[in-house]
């Protein structure tokens, strides 16, 4: 067992191996990371850092959704519905996901789609970010855009959708990623410390 708690999902192995195998090729991209899980779990706080610390471009999907869109995601979904949004959210993964050597912060809801998790795996290692529901409320609470860039999901109080919402993601974000950390306790650099260890940890020397 890594120090980092790791598990894997379904054919770790050989997916890991393949990713490996491309860091290793002089002809292939680095694989790209792909941090995953719930809203405020710190994806594009640790994305930013992460990347400026491997010397990496940093891709926010869901900025470049809103950028691409000339709307915030409150307008998209009010607009066009969560339908329209996890279509542009799609198109994303796809785009993304055919290029390498990049940290992506992809939004909670990308791996509702088996086809974003399947293009994101064959060009990525998922970093399962999460945290506890408690804390989830209180740094959602503590961010001032966050009724402009996180609509409600299901009109219930925060605490409870929260709770709710993670009930059915969990078992989608742990069969997606390559490796899990828990966010609750952990500053920004120390999560960042932890993932760099865990590449050095399963050998992507493009990587560290």
């Amino acid at each position: 067992m890594s120090i980092l708690g790791f598990f894997f999902a379904a054919e770790p192995a050989a997916g890991l191996r393949l990713l490996i195998d491309m860091a290793d090729s002089r002809s292939a991209p680095a694989p790209n990371l792909v941090l995953i899980g719930y809203r405020a779990t710190g994806k594009s706080s640790v994305g930013r850092d992460l990347a400026d610390r491997l010397n990496r471009p940093f891709v926010d999907l869901d900025e470049v959704l809103v950028q691409e869109a000339g709307r915030a995601i409150v307008d998209i979904v009010a607009q066009g519905g969560w339908e329209d949004f996890r279509r542009r959210e799609k198109e994303l993964a796809q785009r993304f996901s055919r290029t390498g050597g990049k940290v992506l912060a992809s939004g909670g809801g990308v791996v509702l789609d088996q086809e974003n998790v399947q293009v994101l795996r064959e060009s990525g290692i998922l970093i399962w970010l999460k945290a506890d529901p408690q804390v989830i409320r209180q740094r959602l609470g503590l961010d001032a855009a966050t009724q402009a860039f996180r609509p409600s999901l299901t009109g219930a109080d925060a605490l409870a959708e929260v709770e709710e919402v993670l009930a059915q993601r969990e078992p989608l974000y742990r069969d997606a990623a390559h490796f899990v950390i828990d966010t609750t306790k952990l500053s920004i650099p120390e999560v960042v410390d932890r993932i760099l260890q865990a590449i050095a940890e399963y050998g992507l020397p493009n990587f560290v």
